[in-house]
């Protein structure tokens, strides 16, 4: 990840902001007090949706269970056909 100084922020405020979301690349700014992150909309809702899976309780073991499945064996889903 690339960092930049607030002062280099400033400056180039939109080409950054352009290259951020494009390429969805975050970038660290850099100030006296600290860091912070500046990050594409997609890659925050992508992270905000990953917290939310992970944190409900059996999904990860659920998933894990689901890939071990024999894929010879199952079905295609057939709206007309139902459950």
């Amino acid at each position: 990840m690339e960092t930049v100084s607030i002062t280099s922020l400033r400056k180039e405020l939109y080409k950054i902001m352009e290259r951020v979301i494009s390429l969805n690349e975050p970038i660290c700014v850099s100030t006296k007090n600290g860091n912070s992150i500046i990050m594409s909309e997609q890659d925050y809702n992508s992270l905000q949706e990953t917290i939310y899976l992970l944190s409900q309780p059996g999904l990860l073991d659920s998933i894990k269970d689901g890939e071990k499945e024999d894929q010879s064996k199952m079905e295609i889903y057939n709206p007309k056909k139902g459950l």
